[in-house]
């Protein structure tokens, strides 16, 4: 085995062609500025071209598309192995995916059931019993009775307790657990009459189709005394409920809605009726994806679905002791301690990366993206694989600094088998942890892609042109604030939040402060101020339709005319959205390009200029740039459209130039050149200024927003905002945004949101960068610890007065730093 990976000339994205040599074997960290090529170097080539290689040695039929494969702008790589990467932006949209079937403890979860499970019968509720039976070809099949009423069935099988298959998933939701269901508070405008339009949905359907619905309405009305000219406020409880629900003679609006969404082809209107449709727990198993049969099977006076509920931290603590009780015996069940011992296996790593308040009933698509990577990391350690590369992508986002000495002791185990780790991050700890560090830089975009140190970790102190270095060794610092703000003294009171684990507590939140919400992954945080205190707000300025966590009340909400939250969900889940787009930089470009001489001699306007619509788009690819190849048993791959050699546009829209530059070009542009190229225009520069600002100059105005992480999309929809005006009384809600930045981009991040405090806002922040949480004006910490051993207040102060006390995780590492 080689004992160095070899680049040399590597060219990719911002990268200065460089040469490196990093070493196999080893805990390698690859640290630098946003923007400054860590992705290009670790995942844009060494991943990249380790798939490429891959591909290349699979069957012909394989091969034929590794020329259509992007090849990395690299002389050569020499030295490289297998490459797994486990990144952030690969969190599953498919609702059947749970953590419990991630990590295979669903699957023994099922073996369990099916083994060892005790039977209860679906007619009287009695215990079943097993028994044998000959059947037709003589062979002996084993059947379960029940000993009171004789109901037979063939016994249970894994498959049975599968929410994926016919077998086990509840006939009325298949398996999902939920159903989407009209919300009746949505549909209607109770300000109107029918004939002004009251029925909202009915203004998405074609004329006659309205006209037939209001005329119903206007015979049902008349049948039933009702003034059909009167606004629908004036109607009574019953005579809204005939109108929702219908009779025998009209099918009711729900029911209108209902039979449309399921019979339509048309994708126009099943959007716009989805927008008055809300997700609703399946009535038939509440909620468990289960039929009825399955569920009646017990382990331990549980049925699988209540065994799933259990957070991973209870679980570890369910089997270990009865792996305990199991091993004392002189006679232990085989196939009990077997599964056991798999299940714990698996739960063990789940709790050292950090996540114990994850249940296994958990549905991936509401994990975040360092929530997904990690899980996935502890999946790894259970396989016993060795001479692989590990690639991660910051995979201390969203821990605590505790439960961050827990990761990289499974780094190590992980590197210890026989594996070499290469890690893109920007936590100190996981730095000095290293064996071998490479600081990328000096900056970002066009001022970095060089390599600024690449040496063991002992030396790295000398790197007197690394940041990294600068901050780590103090030579540069993200300062303490010389005085904490007062506020204006008024606050938003939570009172009794009761969900989840959170212990019936009372958080008070002062306003016009900048406040950060700490305490160890699990501990509540996300459900106090995301679940509880966000979607309270939202319901009550926005209607929002999302129902806030199980809370008393929200006291102060009126000294707020505004709330902003700001999470890290996608800007978009195709790859048309980009950040252009959803800022709108993008209109504001096609207004350019439209305006030119050039343009409007070939009769080009600004829809021209949109990848998105007819006309000036390549039709081959339809603007995506790219052509998708299915490779039958392996992922479809996506190549470079050949009509329009990826760039989006027909040739007549790529031949209009502004300052000498196409469509495509400008939208190659970082947000760092499109700022020094759109100095001109006033509107456009100040977008891109904002962005600048808060360390996204390096994105690409084109880059696909499925390319973005988490913390990317978040600090776009910051800018977003920021460009807006200011009301002064706005209560703004980061969910970490710290995710993704170096400590000099967080040193700029800082000052941005002190800038919005300044302005009288107050921003909210659940965080665990130290460095912002020395920077607050107030702290709110919960714990002590994570999932049922967590959901306490421990504490609320200024910074100093935290570092102070003995109680919390949070207190203990302030007192370090303070």
């Amino acid at each position: 085995m080689p004992e160095y990976i070899k680049i040399k000339g590597a060219r990719v994205n911002n990268l200065k062609n460089i040469d490196l040599n990093i070493p196999l074997n080893k805990f390698v960290v690859v640290s630098g500025l946003s923007g400054s090529g860590k992705s290009s170097l670790v995942f844009d080539l060494i991943y990249a071209e380790s798939q490429r290689r891959y591909v290349e040695s699979l069957s012909s039929y394989a091969r034929q598309f590794v020329g259509m494969m992007d090849k990395p702008d690299v002389d050569s790589v020499e030295g490289l192995i297998p490459a797994i990467s486990i990144d952030q932006k690969s969190v599953s949209n498919n609702p059947r995916s749970t953590v419990g079937t991630i990590t295979e403890i669903y699957d023994y979860f099922r073996l369990l059931y099916s083994r060892i499970g005790e039977v209860h019968c679906s007619q009287c509720g009695s215990k079943m019993i097993k028994k044998i039976v000959k059947g037709a070809t003589k062979k002996d099949i084993q059947r379960i009775i029940c000993t009171k009423c004789e109901h037979e069935r063939i016994s249970f099988k894994p498959i049975d307790f599968s929410f994926n298959s016919s077998q086990g998933a509840c006939d009325s939701c298949g398996g999902l657990g939920y159903k989407m269901e009209i919300d009746p508070e949505s549909v209607l405008n109770t300000n109107l009459n029918i004939s002004q339009g009251a029925v909202k949905p009915w203004m998405h359907y074609s004329f006659d189709n309205q006209k037939r619905l209001m005329h119903e309405v206007e015979l049902l009305f008349k049948k039933h005394k009702i003034d059909y000219n009167s606004p629908l406020k004036n109607l009574d409880k019953r005579n809204i409920n005939l109108l929702l629900n219908g009779n025998s003679s009209f099918s009711g609006i729900i029911g209108d809605l209902n039979q449309r969404y399921q019979e339509t082809d048309s994708n126009y209107i099943r959007q716009k009726i989805g927008q008055y449709m809300r997700t609703a727990k399946c009535p038939k198993c509440l909620g468990k994806r289960l039929n009825k049969e399955s569920l009646l099977v017990t382990f331990k006076g549980l049925n699988i679905s209540e065994l799933s509920d259990k957070n991973i931290f209870d679980l570890n603590e369910f089997f270990s002791l009865l792996l305990q009780a199991e091993e004392k015996k002189k006679s232990p069940n085989l196939v009990l301690l077997s599964i056991t011992k798999e299940i714990l296996s698996r739960t063990d790593n789940i709790i050292r990366v950090g996540l114990p308040y994850l249940s296994a009933s958990r549905s991936s698509v509401t994990l975040s993206g360092g929530e997904s990577q990690r899980l996935r990391l502890s999946h790894q350690i259970n396989s016993n694989l060795v001479g692989l590369l590990y690639v991660l992508d910051e995979p201390s986002i969203g821990l605590h600094p505790k439960d961050n000495d827990n990761l990289i002791l499974i780094l190590k185990k992980l590197r210890e088998k026989g594996n070499s780790i290469i890690v893109v991050e920007h936590d100190s700890k996981m730095i000095l942890s290293s064996d071998y560090l490479i600081d990328i830089g000096p900056k970002a975009g066009e001022y970095g892609g060089r390599v600024v140190f690449a040496d063991d970790i002992e030396k790295m102190k000398d790197a007197k042109e690394s940041l990294t270095s600068d901050y780590i060794y103090g030579r540069k610092e993200i300062e303490f604030p010389d005085k904490y703000r007062k506020g204006s003294g008024k606050s938003i009171k939570i009172l009794g939040a009761k969900e989840n684990n959170l212990k019936n507590i009372d958080v008070e939140i002062p306003l016009e402060k900048l406040i950060a919400v700490t305490g160890v992954s699990g501990s509540g945080k996300s459900t106090l101020i995301i679940d509880i205190l966000a979607k309270s707000l939202n319901k009550k300025f926005y209607r929002s339709k999302d129902e806030p966590g199980e809370h008393k009340a929200i006291i102060g909400a009126e000294w707020i005319d505004k709330i902003i939250d700001i999470d890290q969900a996608p800007i978009g889940r195709t790859p048309r959205s980009n950040l252009a787009t959803y800022t709108g930089i993008f209109t504001n470009i096609r207004d350019e390009f439209s305006s030119l001489e050039d343009a409007k001699k070939a009769r080009l306007k600004a829809a021209h200029f949109s990848f998105n619509l007819n006309g000036g788009r390549c039709e081959k690819c339809q603007g995506d740039g790219l052509v998708k190849i299915e490779m039958q048993f392996l992922p479809d791959i996506y190549v470079k459209c050949d009509a329009c050699d990826g760039k989006r546009y027909k040739k007549e829209v790529l031949d209009i130039k502004l300052k000498g530059k196409n469509i495509f070009e400008v939208l190659e542009m970082t947000v760092e050149e499109a700022i020094k190229f759109f100095a001109y225009n006033r509107k456009l520069y100040e977008k891109l200024k904002v962005l600048s600002d808060i360390g996204l100059s390096y994105i690409r105005l084109g880059q696909s927003a499925t390319t973005l992480s988490g913390g990317e999309s978040q600090r776009i929809k910051l800018a977003f905002e920021l460009s807006r005006p200011s009301t002064g009384k706005t209560l703004y809600i980061l969910d970490e945004p710290t995710t993704g930045l170096h400590f000099d981009d967080v040193k700029n991040l800082l000052k941005v949101l002190n800038a919005l405090v300044d302005k009288g806002n107050t921003v909210l922040l659940i965080e665990h960068n130290l460095d912002v949480i020395k920077s607050s004006d107030w702290l709110i910490d919960l714990g002590p610890d994570g999932g049922n051993l967590g959901g306490e207040l421990i504490a609320c102060g200024t910074p100093r007065d935290l570092a102070k006390i003995k109680k919390g995780y949070t207190s203990r590492y302030l007192k370090e730093i303070i």
